[in-house]
C-alpha cells in the first residue's frame, strides 16, 4: 500500500513544480546555491563559527568575509571521481551569512579549515556603549 499521494495532472505539486522550473538559477541567488550547515557558539569571549565543507581546497575554494557586522562564507565544490571507466562528479556553491554579537572584532578574525570542517573565531570584547538617558523637557 503506498502511502504518498499520487502525482495528477492539475495538482498543486505538479503546478509548484513548474512554477520553480519556470526559474532560470541565475535570476534565484538564494536558492542557486546551496546552504552551508553551520553551529555557533560563544565560548571563552570568542564567537565561533563551524561550517561542514568537505571536498574543497580552502585556499582556492572558500571565501570568508565580514562586512557590515554580518560574517559571510562562500565555497565552491568541484570534485570529479573517475574508478575503472566510470566517473562521478558534485559540484555545488555554498553560502552562509550569520550576524555578529555585540562586541565582536571583526579586525581580528580567524579561520582554520581541518577534515572537512571550517572554524572561523571571532574575539568578543565587552560592548561599551551605555544607555544614554534622554532628557524629557516640558512643553510649558
Amino acid at each position: 500500500m503506498n502511502l504518498l499521494p499520487a502525482h495528477r495532472p492539475g495538482s498543486l505539486l505538479s503546478e509548484m513544480a513548474d512554477l520553480w522550473n519556470a526559474f532560470p538559477p541565475a535570476h534565484l541567488p538564494l536558492f542557486g546555491a546551496h546552504v552551508l550547515r553551520v553551529e555557533d557558539t560563544v565560548d571563552d569571549g570568542r564567537y565561533v563559527v563551524r561550517a561542514e565543507i568537505p571536498g574543497v581546497d580552502p585556499e582556492k575554494d572558500v571565501e570568508v568575509s565580514v562586512r557590515d557586522g554580518q560574517l559571510t562564507i562562500k565555497a565552491e565544490r568541484s570534485e570529479k571521481h573517475e574508478e575503472r571507466g566510470r566517473s562521478e562528479f558534485s559540484y555545488g556553491s555554498f553560502v552562509r551569512t550569520v550576524t555578529l554579537p555585540a562586541g565582536a572584532r571583526d579586525d581580528d578574525i580567524a579561520a582554520e579549515y581541518a577534515q572537512g570542517i571550517l572554524t572561523v573565531t571571532v574575539p568578543l570584547s565587552e560592548p561599551t556603549a551605555q544607555p544614554k538617558k534622554v532628557e524629557i523637557k516640558s512643553g510649558e
